[in-house]
């Protein structure tokens, strides 16, 4: 058994309370652990991709406890390609919170950022649904906190609203975790995988609704329209660098629904037959279009962004939802581009707010910096809005091939094509009106001047941008391990193997007594009183 694979998710969880009650007061020293921790995530992540990247799939047992009794840690292609995203992400905005000054205008920044990569961390890793649902609710309480950072009557509204729509997700979460429980006695996802396949015919109106809700539940974690309303305000209002990484959060949302939907309730399962139905499809092609629609419309440069980040959201869900090893294949390329490009334009929002007045999109006087400010939103935009030569026009191309043998096909062409062309129109305008008209209005000779962005904050967004491009140049080998990804994926045996069929599980004669117990309790005929009663 590794340890290492647990390390991504007790770092941040001792970190963080080390920082609240050792320097809590000390900006400095709270600076300092927060970047050696993420350091140390990221090269914790180029380990555990490297590990996994030959079919690898590492286990670890909290408490040496085997599944399905025990919590498990699991770690393959998918999980730690995410874990190495999530803090190679984390270590750039982090960098640009502290070369902007963002960390310091509250005091528990670092270590609520610790806590929220703690909670993004878990939920990639763990191979149980009910521990997915307490790291959901990590991410619920960390994110909040930095939501609100610095205080305002505005952020603290949209963090309500977050919350609220976020507490109605984790609610039916519970409802789904209850049905799926009392269907089959288990949340392991592997242990799961194998008894869903046994639920008879007669016997799949529970386990229908309980797939049926997990999928809201990740559809409202992933943004997908018509459960997007909490992502508009509460990505605007908050803080540059939060919002930054909240783009790998709706993420999770996306990750789970692979994960689940390819393992447990995979497409050819007749339990739920059906369930991977176009309505999904339709739905992320909807996102896609109220996303670049959006991008069109949008008032504020803040706004803009928000819902480049639902069409592109739609984007990845188009892919997933074909569920398919080449849409799969897709998705996860996709899905690397549009977090990059996401952190990459919430920045450079940040560093235009710093030199105006508002991010009205109304021609005001030029910014500190605005050539080199202007050059990263235009590179952004065209990685958003999928223009060659970035990832963003290989992920379009990618999809769309993917969905070639889909019979709406027609519709799903057709929605990216125009939404791209919506989109870039959208962006031309806003980096017209923000940057190039702003050359000719006169500043205000009593306005004091704005000091220019610090050069460690456009060092952060310049690494993500370098990022961008890497990711382009090497599209080819990085699609071909997400090919191999998905085809690990969808035959998931030997995960479930992995997960289940591990050396000394349960040697007491107390633990062979509660597995005996177990299977009773998950055998057909639990549902009768006298044997009810014996247990």
């Amino acid at each position: 058994m590794s340890h290492w694979i647990i390390l991504p998710v007790m770092l941040p969880a001792i970190l963080a309370p080390f920082i609240v009650l050792a320097a809590r007061y000390h900006i400095g020293i709270q600076r300092v652990l927060s970047v050696a921790g993420i350091v140390a995530q990221v090269v914790l992540g180029l380990g555990l991709a490297w590990q996994a990247s030959d079919g690898t799939i590492t286990l670890y047992q909290l408490g040496d406890w085997a599944a399905p009794f025990g919590i498990v840690v699991v770690g393959d292609r998918l999980s730690t390609m995410m874990v190495l995203l999530t803090a190679i992400l984390a270590l750039f905005v982090l960098l640009y919170a502290i070369g902007s000054g963002w960390d310091d205008r509250g005091r528990h920044f670092h270590a609520l950022f610790q806590f929220q990569i703690m909670g993004i961390m878990g939920a990639f890793l763990t191979g149980d649904l009910f521990n997915l649902f307490v790291f959901f609710e990590v991410l619920l309480i960390a994110s909040y906190g930095l939501m609100i950072h610095a205080g305002g009557t505005a952020r603290l509204r949209a963090g309500v609203q977050y919350v609220l729509f976020n507490l109605l997700g984790s609610t039916l979460f519970l409802f789904a975790l209850g049905a799926i429980y009392a269907q089959t006695g288990t949340l392991n996802m592997a242990d799961l995988a194998q008894r869903v396949q046994l639920i008879p015919d007669d016997g799949t109106v529970g386990i229908r609704l309980a797939a049926v809700l997990l999928l809201l539940v990740f559809a409202i974690k992933a943004a997908v329209v018509p459960l997007h309303f909490w992502l508009p305000s509460s990505y605007a209002e908050a803080p540059a660098p939060v919002a930054a990484l909240f783009a790998i959060m709706t993420k999770v949302g996306a990750y789970a629904i692979i994960r689940v939907y390819t393992m447990v309730f995979p497409p050819d399962l007749a339990v739920t037959q059906g369930l991977h139905g176009t309505w999904l499809l339709y739905a992320a092609l909807v996102s896609v279009a109220v996303g670049m629609v959006g991008v069109l419309a949008a008032k504020k440069l803040d706004r803009l962004v928000t819902f480049s980040v639902i069409g592109s959201m739609g984007m990845v869900m188009v892919a997933i939802a074909l569920f398919t090893p080449a849409g799969i294949a897709a998705a996860l390329y996709y899905m690397v581009h549009s977090t990059l490009a996401a952190a990459v334009l919430f920045l450079v929002v940040d560093l235009t707010r710093a030199g105006r007045a508002n991010l009205d999109l109304t021609a005001q006087p030029p910014i500190a910096g605005m050539a080199l400010t202007a050059g990263l939103f235009f590179a952004g935009a065209i990685a958003m809005a999928g223009l060659p030569p970035l990832s963003g026009f290989i992920g379009k191309l990618l999809v769309l091939d993917a969905s070639f043998a889909s019979p709406i096909a027609p519709w799903v062409w057709g929605t990216i094509l125009i939404s791209s062309l919506i989109s870039i129109v959208g962006f031309g305008r806003a980096g017209s009106i923000a940057y190039w008209k702003s050359k000719s209005i006169d500043p205000d000779p009593k306005a004091e001047p704005a000091d220019a962005p610090k050069p460690l904050a456009y060092a952060a967004v310049g690494g993500l941008m370098t990022l961008l491009v890497a990711h382009t140049a090497f599209a080819g080998q990085v699609h071909g391990y997400t090919t191999t990804m998905a085809a690990q994926l969808f035959a998931s045996e030997p995960y479930q193997a992995t997960v289940l069929d591990t050396p000394g599980k349960l040697q007491r004669p107390e633990d062979k007594a509660k597995a005996a117990a177990y299977d009773d309790h998950t055998d057909d005929d639990h549902t009768d009183d006298n044997a009810e009663g014996e247990h």
